[in-house]
């Protein structure tokens, strides 16, 4: 073979090679993964999702998308525009109806993941004659962002305390982060906030010099909000020593939190995931320690009012657990 033969068989090698690479790249997939507010828990253990799907999955770029929370998430699901999303268990069911804030815009959704409760949080601080829900009457208070189901939740520990959300209180729509730095700024009285332990933006409240952080009790409510909108809450606690100061249990009402996609994963694709996801747990736990819940044990239909992925149902059979 003549060097000019030599040659032109190495270009049509390289070329070739080129082409390959070029098809496994373009053959990668991207998955956006809904998350929440910055000061939430959603958003770490969103990332620390991305990035061990990433690793495990060479095929899979996977992205984090900072949104208002559940409602949001759900709604990028319901347009196509995120695959994953977090979601709190009470939102999703109403996303899957059709009511509440999806009237006439249902959303497709499995679940593929039961994760961990998020917990009601209602915080105020000491000074503005907070002690009782019924106290929040004629203050300035927070009830969560628009996108996020924190609102939902938070309407409807108001109802079932007897309060009228619209007449009863000055009412804000903040985040977490946004809600402590108004607390701090003194411009509202208290706010609610349904996340994980620890929510990262609590935290900077409760170590805040100066200011005495105090979570109100409200389990007593539970059985109510149940009654109407069915069996999706549960009481429980916020042990003391959760937060800076805090120095006894908080008695409140929690919601388990799920993974959703739409109807258009493959079975493949949710098995592969869910099984990283279980199988990756540790990793996920060195950013936020709730994700300790994303176990096998979790994985029961009643804690999700979502059916789970065909996909995710098989891995779990598998592993000897029912959905």
């Amino acid at each position: 073979m003549t060097r000019i033969q030599k040659a032109a068989v190495l270009v049509v090698a390289l070329s070739a090679g080129l082409l390959l690479a070029g098809l496994v790249h373009a053959e990668q997939k991207t998955m956006a993964i809904g998350t929440g507010d910055t000061g939430g828990v959603y958003y770490p253990l969103g990332g620390a999702i991305a990035k061990a799907l990433s690793k495990a999955l060479p095929d899979l770029h996977a992205t984090v998308e900072v949104t208002g929370g559940s409602i949001d998430n759900l709604k990028l699901i319901g347009t196509g525009q995120a695959e994953l999303g977090f979601t709190m268990a009470d939102a999703a069911f109403d996303a899957m109806q059709g009511r509440e804030k999806f009237k006439n815009a249902k959303v497709a959704l499995q679940t593929l993941l039961v994760v961990y409760p998020n917990r009601m949080h209602v915080v105020t601080v000491e000074g503005t004659g907070i002690n009782t829900l019924a106290d929040l009457k004629g203050k300035r208070v927070s009830t969560g962002s628009p996108g996020g189901a924190t609102e939902v939740m938070a309407f409807r520990v108001i109802e079932a305390a007897g309060l009228d959300k619209d007449k009863d209180m000055t009412r804000e729509r903040l985040g977490a982060a946004e809600s402590v730095n108004a607390i701090k700024d003194h411009r509202i009285d208290a706010f609610f906030w349904v996340g994980g332990i620890p929510t990262a933006a609590v935290t900077d409240l409760a170590a805040t010099p100066g200011m005495k952080m105090k979570l109100i009790d409200h389990a007593d409510v539970v059985e109510k909000m149940n009654a109407k909108y069915g069996k999706l809450y549960t009481a429980s606690k916020i042990k003391a020593g959760s937060y800076p100061g805090t120095d006894k249990d908080n008695a409140i009402a929690e919601v388990w939190n799920l993974i959703v996609t739409g109807d258009k994963m493959s079975n493949d694709d949710a098995y592969t995931i869910v099984k990283t996801l279980v199988e990756k747990k540790a990793d996920i736990v060195a950013v936020h320690k709730e994700a300790e819940s994303f176990s096998l044990d979790n994985q029961v239909q009643d804690r999700s009012p979502i059916p789970f992925h065909p996909g995710a149902l098989k891995y779990f059979k598998e592993k000897g657990v029912g959905g």
